[in-house]
């Protein structure tokens, strides 16, 4: 891979990836549509060319992936948009790697995989998602899997680290932060997995750059799974944070989605934080290599400490 094409990349897991790429040597097209945000991102980094558009307009994502080998599929939508937005996407890149002849590189969640029961999910589990949004992404897949496109699609857990701004533990960061009165999404008593998201972009790198691991799923794991009440230790250790966190339970989201579209769309994923799907490593760690694993205090510091400079600047 000489040159890649990262389509959302001022989200958590693009801007990762712009950076894992780099890393490597790659050049890099930083695709998406907040040019603003792009030049706060990437306008100081060399072998970077930064291109505004819409994923969901083929003329411009054609345009940015000239001479690109492989497109990294890190796009974001609103989950109220999720019905008219993710499968044309999928469609509008696959349009474009065929003229292309590009492969592509799908970063995917675990919506798919549905409810589990196993202490660990690999990536042979049959999956049989029960919400709208888990079968929007298998559908997604199913596309992939089903073109002639080489594809790869690799499932993350939530994510957390710098510039990951729409997850589920930024909402608790962001006001300790603040030294504001902080919620956590969730019981503080399950254990969850949060990846570090340059850890999830190593991983995802380094299969991107085999060819024979192209037209598989690969399954990225946290460091291992936590509680809220453990992060919350490490977090006011790490801070000095000294005041209460409260849980924000399923009904209390349902409440607040009567106003919201968005909390309201939110409701149905909130399964995931009583009956969480961890992840098994065991094909990658077997077939590629030992998985990144920043511990939590590492990863946690290192987000607060950008999460702080970014305040500052």
């Amino acid at each position: 891979m000489k040159k890649a094409l990262v389509v959302g990349a001022t989200g958590g897991m693009g801007y990762a990836l712009v950076h894992e790429l780099l890393s490597r040597g790659i050049e890099v097209v930083a695709f998406s549509r907040g040019k603003e945000k792009l030049e706060s991102l990437y306008k100081n980094l060399s072998n970077v060319t930064i291109f505004p558009g819409d994923a969901l307009k083929q003329g411009e994502l054609t345009r940015a992936a000239n001479g690109v080998d492989v497109m990294f599929h890190s796009v974001s939508f609103p989950y109220p948009d999720w019905d008219e937005t993710h499968l044309p996407c999928i469609d509008v890149m696959l349009d474009v790697a065929r003229a292309k002849k590009a492969k592509i590189a799908l970063v995917d969640n675990v919506y798919a995989y549905g409810r589990q029961n196993k202490q660990m999910v690999t990536e042979q589990m049959k999956k049989e998602p029960h919400t709208k949004k888990g079968k929007i992404r298998l559908e997604m897949e199913s596309r992939l899997k089903e073109s002639d496109v080489p594809t790869l699609i690799v499932h993350m857990p939530d994510l957390y680290g710098p510039n990951c701004g729409n997850t589920i533990l930024h909402e608790t960061l962001k006001y300790v932060v603040k030294n504001k009165k902080a919620n956590f999404v969730g019981s503080k008593t399950v254990g969850r997995e949060y990846l570090y998201n340059l850890d999830g972009a190593k991983a995802m790198v380094e299969l991107a750059l085999r060819e024979e691991t192209y037209n598989q799923n690969w399954n990225v794991p946290s460091t291992h799974p936590i509680t809220g009440e453990e992060l919350m230790t490490i977090i006011k250790d790490i801070t000095g944070y000294k005041k209460a966190v409260r849980s924000v339970s399923t009904n209390m989201i349902r409440m607040i989605g009567i106003f919201s579209p968005f909390m309201r769309e939110m409701v149905e994923m909130m399964y995931l934080t009583e009956q969480p799907v961890i992840l098994s490593g065991e094909k990658y760690e077997k077939e590629i290599n030992s998985l990144p694993r920043t511990p939590y205090r590492e990863g946690i510091e290192a987000t607060i400490n950008w999460m702080r400079e970014k305040e500052t600047n």
